[in-house]
């Protein structure tokens, strides 16, 4: 069973982003302190957009909207193919029933 431990308090995140701030390497406070690299720049983002320091990205998807944008590509897939098949159903079944003639020629 993977260990979990409690998320870490505001305080020690904006003391590490302070010391990111000030200079120090994310991968160096890693090493020294228990958070990822990637877990700290994260933070140092997260704080830089609420301090004004970056511009909020209008195209940033949030991770709600990509599991629906998954599921909605998923679905439409399955649509396209279902709608393929139905397509060739009718007209398999047109030519059948003679309201098609086979073959491609208008002779």
């Amino acid at each position: 069973m993977a260990k979990t431990r409690p998320p870490y308090s505001p305080e020690f995140r904006r003391q590490i982003v302070d010391l990111v701030r000030a200079g120090r390497d994310p991968d160096d406070l890693a090493r020294e302190f228990e958070p990822t690299a990637q877990s700290i720049r994260h933070w140092v983002t997260v704080a830089d957009r609420r301090d004004g320091r970056r511009e909020e990205k209008d195209d940033i998807v949030t991770p709600n909207e990509r599991d629906e944008l998954i599921r909605l590509r998923r679905e439409n897939k399955q649509l396209r193919l279902e709608r393929d098949i139905l397509s060739r159903a009718a007209a398999w079944f047109a030519r059948e029933t003679g309201a098609v003639p086979s073959g491609s020629s208008n002779s």
